[in-house]
């Protein structure tokens, strides 16, 4: 590890950690998670452009193009942070789940309304 890192380099080393924590972390971005603590430390310091296996003059290049990367996004933190959840998919046209469209139901005395599904339930409450 570099004794004296950058503050840029500081960032990426803890993003990167940051990522592998979480399980966000794979092997040449798209390959198997990192399962491995120190695996994890050694792509943190290559991609901070702070690895002693490496020159300066190669590590300065790796830590500009990571930065390049982190600015636009293609990030594994910044992907996974624009899924949505599987709550958030299923939810429908106002965001609403079933629950909460029958306890408007069960507000308004809306007839059969434990027996109706979601959509039925929707329909019911435009009225």
């Amino acid at each position: 590890m570099a004794r004296h890192q950058s503050k840029e380099q500081k960032e990426t080393v803890e993003r990167v950690m940051h990522e592998y924590k979480h399980g966000e972390l794979r092997i040449r971005g798209n390959g198997p998670k990192v399962k491995n603590s120190k695996q994890a430390i050694a792509i943190a310091l290559h991609e901070a452009g702070a690895s002693s296996q490496e020159n300066p003059k190669k590590n300065r290049e790796t830590l500009r193009k990571t930065k390049t990367k982190e600015r636009r996004g293609k990030t594994a933190k910044a992907r996974t942070g624009a899924k949505k959840t599987a709550r958030h998919r299923a939810r429908g046209g106002d965001g609403k789940t079933r629950a909460e469209l029958y306890e408007e139901a069960k507000r308004r005395h809306i007839p059969g309304r434990s027996r109706m599904s979601k959509e039925q339930l929707e329909h019911a409450l435009a009225r």
